[in-house]
């Protein structure tokens, strides 16, 4: 069993595991190593900040099954000293949409999700005008609902009450770069920081989010993980939207409530998603070209919208298929990865963090199996295809 355990990268992945290592065993020595203490450009704090059960594989399903217990009862999980933390979450549910093309996909997905316990309701046409009167239903044929169990929450306030209770636990954050490791073999001994400090290690955890590729390359591993930005526009309307939930159109374009105002966005075009794209920027072609004609089309209120806000953040995306790579890599016995996890980072976390910490405590997973997004599926180039990616 591991006793000292550096983990690269403070955000919701890395805080998570520290929190659920010291939490089950206040003998381990955690640190954690965060290049940015501010989180100004971490993945954990700049994306939408949602959580869904409605993929189209079981362990993605069960990972956020468990995201959303975490979520439900966090005030009584990371109180400390009394005090409970509240990260606002909103089960105002996800509404994936399909035309006829999409259906069949869309009522498979839905009886593989209910059959693991999501609370899914598949909608016909005329149920989705009933239901939301303000949607363009004319080119739909249904709709998946979820009518709990889904929906979005401070992603940022998420990140700093792991953090907060794993340093209550005896987590020791170190704000700084790292720059290196030292190697006997296969094993990592020490993490080299740009504080000039060496910190030795039984175990190492890259869970640096979108610099996770080049963190790997310090143990000379090759990870199919690259920073691809996306673009969030908060934008305001006169509409008014009853019961508007989190809504996936058919072309990829989404959006959802935020207050008064609403939040959307879209990935771009293959083609036109390069690596390493300045944050400072934004794609507002993407918004004026895709974004606002696909709303304004699919909710005919939002013709008039105003651009009040608008960020760009990265995902950790995995170019292999867009799921995370969790565990050891043979070449380095004692380093395990968690990254990749394509815009999916802040639900799956708490089941990342749990299934890490009885890894390193255990050996092996004791609650979720989480082996099938091991190494060995990129190495043997077995993808696991998910068909709700968004």
């Amino acid at each position: 069993m591991a006793s000292k355990v550096v983990i690269v990268g403070g955000g919701v992945i890395g805080s998570s595991v520290a929190y659920f290592l010291r939490a089950a065993d206040p003998t381990v020595e955690v640190t954690v190593i965060e290049r940015d203490p501010s989180y100004a450009r971490s993945s954990s704090a700049l994306s939408a900040a949602s959580i869904r059960q409605q993929f189209s594989t079981p362990l993605s399903i069960q990972m956020s099954l468990y995201g959303i217990e975490f979520l439900r009862s966090i005030g009584a999980r990371l109180e400390i000293s009394g005090e409970q933390p509240s990260i606002d979450l909103h089960e105002g549910g996800y509404l994936f949409l399909a035309t006829p093309a999409g259906e069949h996909t869309l009522r498979e997905n839905h009886a593989l999700q209910t059959s693991l316990g999501a609370d899914i309701s598949l909608l016909d046409k005329e149920g989705l005008q009933q239901q939301f009167p303000w949607l363009n239903v004319e080119d739909l044929a249904a709709g998946a609902y979820g009518v709990s169990g889904e929906g979005w929450f401070d992603g940022y306030g998420l990140v700093q009450a792991l953090r907060r209770k794993a340093q209550a636990l005896g987590v020791w954050y170190v704000p700084a770069d790292v720059v290196g490791v030292k190697r006997d073999r296969k094993k990592i001994t020490h993490v080299l920081a740009s504080n000039g400090q060496e910190y030795p290690c039984d175990t190492v955890v890259n869970a640096a989010g979108a610099w996770a590729r080049r963190v790997a390359e310090m143990v000379g591993i090759d990870i199919p993980v690259f920073a691809r930005r996306r673009s969030i526009f908060n934008v305001s309307s006169p509409a008014k939207l009853m019961g508007c939930p989190l809504l996936i159109d058919p072309t990829g374009v989404y959006f959802r409530p935020e207050g008064k105002t609403y939040i959307c966005g879209t990935s771009p075009a293959a083609d036109n998603d390069p690596d390493d794209l300045p944050l400072d920027q934004v794609d507002h072609n993407l918004f004026d070209e895709v974004i606002w004609p696909t709303l304004a089309n699919r909710i005919p209120q939002f013709e008039a919208l105003r651009v009040e806000n608008c960020w760009s953040g990265y995902y950790e995306y995995n170019v292999f298929d867009h799921n995370a790579i969790i565990g050891h890599h043979p070449d380095v016995e004692n380093c395990i990865f968690a990254n990749g996890f394509s815009g999916h980072g802040l639900q799956q976390g708490p089941a990342t963090g749990r299934g890490i910490s009885e890894l390193i405590l255990n050996g092996k997973y004791s609650t979720l199996d989480l082996s099938s997004l091991s190494w060995t599926r990129v190495l043997e180039n077995r993808a696991i295809v998910e068909r709700n990616v968004v």
